[in-house]
């Protein structure tokens, strides 16, 4: 239900050529807005409260979980599922009017920070307003009935895309939030069971209305970036991560995913870096259970290899706790492990150094030999900018030869200047990071 023909898809193909990301995304960093569970209110004003602190943390990308009213019929749990909507051009009245969300994104914009829109485009709820006004927009089964795109999804309904009326309204949808709202960007929900030709045809015209709007999409995979997505998830790299924290995994497979991607990729392609996000955090377990002690780690280098770092909701404050997905449940927001320092560190450090910037906006990855298969390093670097990052991904400590040119450098962390000469040996602490910069 959801293919085209290979000619058709040739032909988009064709007119469609990889786009630059928009030069205003080149040095920031995303941060992943849970308005349910950010505060005790779960409301577009009580988040708008903590801009400020966020602002001076430097994040400077908010990605707001959907904010539209939340289907009834087939609900989960007790609120349900943000993914499951029941009107795409409303918001979710437990979090605020749409004259709210307007205010919140304009407090946004004041700060010079942008906000992109999750985007639900492959099913609805069941009681979504087109289920009586359009029921053709929807698959069905042999019988009639409108059936989910996976089994277990049995709140939403799946969507028809050989519906061509289907396409038009939900492209208009789309349009919607950027013309009325004035929002930056969409991140894409399950992008890949979406049609690409419907991508193409999509981000095409939001680019009509905001030709420097921010597209990312929950997928991974070069096709992507062809359809006219800016950025895509780093899996690969965040499923290597967990497998290193338990010991299944060397660093060598985190090279050769970062060698890979360079290669396979479009030059300037930008992959979503990230230790945790809502599904991580609720299904599979927060970063302290998937890599214990080395969370801060796997931080350091999610925030320092090619891409753009992803912050989630509470991270900042060392969450450790899985957020209910369908009923409410704040965080809490004390910072007794002092985890704000250390991500405002790591976020105004990928700001301030072009090393670290985006995509081809920033400088070249390279990994340094350190003699030791548990210790981790590499450079990026820009002209005269370049920074130095060592990692143990171990629970022991190691001593490490580093193969590096001899220079001058100041710990981002320790504020400390230090000399470094080729074949010098360090002890790297268990989970211990050093990150250095010119």
């Amino acid at each position: 239900m959801k293919k085209i023909s290979c000619i058709l898809f040739a032909l988009l193909l064709c007119q469609i050529t990889f786009a630059q990301a928009p030069e205003w995304t080149k040095d920031k960093t995303i941060y992943e807005v849970n308005i349910r569970q950010y505060t005790q209110e779960g409301t577009f004003d009580a988040f708008a409260t903590h801009l400020p602190r966020l602002e001076k943390m430097g994040v400077g990308i908010l990605w707001l979980m959907p904010v539209q009213p939340i289907g009834e019929l087939n609900r989960k749990g007790s609120l349900g599922s943000y993914y499951s909507i029941a009107d795409y051009t409303a918001t979710n009245p437990e979090f605020g009017s749409m004259k709210d969300f307007k205010k919140l994104v304009d407090e946004a914009h004041k700060r010079d920070m942008t906000i992109i829109l999750d985007w639900v485009a492959n099913h609805t709820s069941f009681d979504h307003v087109w289920m009586k006004s359009h029921p053709e927009f929807y698959t069905t089964d042999k019988s009639g009935n409108v059936i989910p795109p996976v089994a277990d999804w049995s709140d939403v309904a799946d969507l028809n895309y050989d519906n061509k009326a289907m396409r038009a309204a939900m492209i208009a949808d789309m349009k919607f939030w950027v013309t009325e709202a004035d929002i930056d960007g969409f991140r894409c929900d399950v992008a890949g069971m979406v049609p690409d030709d419907f991508w193409i045809e999509a981000l095409a015209e939001l680019k009509k209305i905001k030709p420097d709007i921010f597209l990312l999409a929950e997928a991974e995979g070069p096709q992507f970036h062809t359809d006219g997505f800016h950025m895509t998830y780093g899996w690969s790299k965040h499923h290597i991560m967990n497998e290193i924290a338990k010991g299944t995994a060397l660093a060598d497979r985190m090279d050769s995913i970062i060698v890979n991607h360079n290669t396979v990729y479009p030059a300037g392609s930008y992959f979503m870096n990230f230790t945790s996000n809502h599904d991580e955090n609720s299904w599979n377990g927060t970063e302290f259970e998937r890599m214990g002690d080395g969370a801060k780690t796997f931080g350091v280098m999610a925030a320092t290899i090619p891409g753009m770092f992803l912050l989630y909701t509470g991270q900042e404050v060392a969450l450790d706790r899985r957020l209910k997905f369908f009923d409410k449940d704040s965080v809490v927001w004390l910072d007794n492990r002092n985890f704000t320092q250390f991500y405002t560190t790591l976020i105004q450090l990928k700001a301030d150094n072009p090393a670290l910037w985006n995509g081809s906006y920033g400088g070249d990855y390279k990994r340094i030999d350190t003699q030791h298969e548990k210790i981790y390093a590499y450079t990026r670097t820009l002209g005269d900018n370049k920074v130095l990052v060592i990692l143990n991904l171990s629970s022991d400590a190691h001593d490490a030869v580093l193969n590096t040119d001899s220079g001058k450098y100041k710990n981002v962390f320790t504020g400390k200047k230090q000399k470094l000469k080729a074949g010098k040996k360090i002890t790297v602490p268990a989970w211990g990071y050093v990150v250095l910069k010119q």
